[in-house]
């Protein structure tokens, strides 16, 4: 069976956030086109950031895909690591507020930034 790499952004039980992948099996369709489960998505939201656009770190609201359309992102951690996605590159963003706990600024979520002179856009799918 072929499996599917996805990059999941998600809060360890440290209350940091981090990158892991993991694999999405893919047992349907044929060999020319594998497909995995159909995954249930709460709708889907276009943004469009001007260059130089950043933001602070903070968590993401609600599980969501993150696909690169156009322009270049870095995503940042608090241990200093950062990486950069491109249009076609995507991520599962789920590094939400640890369950029982506000936002701790020290601590908590990813900061984010568009590379480059040309306009980032991505596309959220949200999880059902």
């Amino acid at each position: 069976m072929t499996t599917f790499k996805n990059i999941v952004l998600y809060t360890d039980v440290d209350g940091y956030a981090k990158f892991r992948e993991a694999d999405i099996a893919l047992p349907g369709g044929s060999p020319k086109a594998m497909l995995s489960e159909l995954i249930p998505s709460g709708g889907f939201q276009v943004r469009h950031s001007p260059p130089g656009v950043s933001s602070d770190f903070h968590c993401t609201t609600t599980a969501q895909w993150l696909v690169v359309l156009s322009g270049e992102m870095e995503i940042g951690l608090r241990d200093g690591s950062k990486r950069v996605f491109k249009a076609g590159d995507h991520f599962f963003s789920n590094d939400l507020v640890p369950e029982g706990k506000e936002f701790d600024s020290t601590v908590h979520g990813h900061s984010s930034r568009v590379l480059g002179d040309t306009p980032l856009t991505t596309l959220f799918v949200r999880t059902a």
